[in-house]
């Protein structure tokens, strides 16, 4: 099966899903994607099967954050400070959408050691939430609330959080490498009572990290993206090819 890398830099949310889509679409069974990519403005994804409804969207706009829908799962995230992976992954007899799932969060948290030897202690959850339960809280509304299966977590905390969703015969899982604590602003654009705003808010802290809190410096972004993409390759034993996304999608 032939690798491809795409780094496509900075864009806005409808055109950051609009790639994911398109390369899932031009995917084959001999025919895989690995790409890195940011947001420009920040913008809060939606899963899904989540409507616009539990967020105040006038305020987004006045601060300036777009807004998008996921094709993918989950719940709300504010894509601010972090790097935004997203894998094309074709699936065959001897592969499911879990075990490509588990895979790929371990090829990503090799790269994390890569980046940094403190980030060895990164590992994956090993219990499944109960999201029917979950999701009939307020604090459901926000995707970094708490963690699935095979997420990546630093001492019990998420740092990863991804999603995937099947076309055809592939798979596209994508998700967010926290690097900042910005994501926590979410909280100021979702349509919750008063009164648990503080609640949320502290849930939110005790239930998510970031890069730069683990390791207390600035992330160089370059060095991430390098780490991140040799930690994917070495973990799957491949050779990617780089290519820009014009040459793949017309």
């Amino acid at each position: 099966m032939k690798w491809y890398f795409l780094n496509s830099g900075f864009s806005n949310g409808q055109n950051n899903m609009d790639i994911d889509i398109a390369l899932a679409k031009n995917s084959n069974y001999n025919k895989g994607y690995f790409r890195l990519y940011k947001w420009s403005p920040y913008c809060i994804s939606i899963g899904a099967n989540q409507t616009f409804d539990s967020l105040n969207i006038e305020k987004a706009h006045l601060d300036g954050i777009d807004l998008v829908k996921r094709p993918t799962g989950g719940r709300a995230i504010l894509h601010s400070e972090e790097l935004t992976y997203s894998v094309i992954f074709p699936i065959n007899l001897k592969s499911s959408a879990r075990n490509i799932y588990h895979e790929i969060n371990n090829a990503i948290k090799n790269g994390l050691h890569l980046y940094d030897e403190k980030l060895s202690l990164v590992e994956l959850e090993e219990t499944q939430a109960d999201f029917n339960k979950l999701y009939k809280e307020e604090i459901s509304s926000i995707c970094f609330a708490f963690s699935a299966k095979s997420e990546i977590k630093y001492s019990g905390k998420k740092l990863v959080g991804s999603a995937q969703r099947k076309f055809g015969n592939v798979i596209l899982q994508h998700g967010s490498i926290l690097c900042g604590g910005f994501h926590k602003k979410v909280i100021n654009y979702l349509n919750i009572s008063q009164e648990n705003l503080s609640p949320v808010l502290a849930e939110i802290e005790a239930t998510t990290t970031d890069l730069n809190s683990i390791l207390g410096t600035e992330i160089n972004y370059k060095g991430l993206e390098f780490s991140i993409t040799k930690g994917f390759e070495e973990y799957f034993k491949i050779d990617m090819e780089e290519v820009e996304i014009k040459t793949i999608i017309e």
